[in-house]
């Protein structure tokens, strides 16, 4: 009887999950829970806070601290790129949302192919993807590294009704093929990616930035019309 019970309280829990986004997390009675996704502060210099991070000026130490976990730290390398420092948390806690988090870290092109060629390992990922794990000996480089960017993937499903109430109307919205759009938020410095056969992921820049999130879908069109 108590499997039953325990069985029956996960299916419950799971069920709810999707709506987490769209309602206030439980009873709204009580201070209101920091850190949430959608609590993006601009600050007086322009830049952008979000889940107790402030893009450009707090770093992977301060992310470790903020998030009581120790993330994967590693050069990651696409194909025809110069590749980019990144450091993945596999579960942490934003408010009462939780998800993956992926920070990219703001390091020069010419310390990147440093950390890479120091790496402990390198392995594929998907595809011709590489992964270098740093060294113990960068490791203290990279946690004094600047937050440049940062990727959530909600354990929860997002739906346009739930973006909508808690993002806003957005500035423009971009289909990329059947299934994926784009709801773009340039005075925000965020693209909240809506995906009907996957995972939805929240892309979080400094607004000063948001080419970075703009120009590659900006150069999906005349990439697929030179096939």
């Amino acid at each position: 009887m108590r499997t039953a019970l325990v069985i029956l309280a996960v299916v419950t829990i799971l069920a709810f999950l999707p709506q987490l986004f769209r309602s206030g997390g439980g009873n709204s009675i009580g201070p209101v829970p920091e850190g949430l996704p959608w609590q993006i502060d601009i600050q007086p210099d322009g830049r952008s806070r979000v889940f107790g991070l402030t893009l450009g000026r707090s770093t992977l130490d301060d992310a470790r601290n903020r998030f009581k976990l120790g993330p994967q730290v590693a050069v990651v390398t696409a194909p025809g790129e110069q590749g980019s420092l990144e450091a993945y948390f596999e579960s942490v806690t934003a408010g009462f949302v939780t998800g993956k988090i992926i920070l990219t870290l703001d390091v020069p092109p010419e310390t990147i192919a440093e950390l890479r060629r120091r790496a402990a390992k390198t392995e594929y990922m998907e595809s011709t993807t590489r992964k270098s794990t740093l060294s113990a000996e960068d490791g203290p480089l990279a946690d004094r590294a600047p937050i440049r960017s940062i990727a959530f993937i909600p354990s929860a499903g997002l739906d346009e009704a739930a973006i909508l109430q808690r993002f806003g109307a957005p500035a423009e919205r971009l289909s990329v093929g059947e299934h994926i759009e784009h709801f773009l938020y340039p005075a925000k410095g965020l693209d909240v990616v809506l995906n009907a056969k996957g995972k939805e992921l929240l892309q979080y820049v400094a607004p000063a930035d948001f080419y970075r999130l703009r120009q590659p879908l900006d150069a999906r069109p005349a990439a697929a019309g030179g096939m």
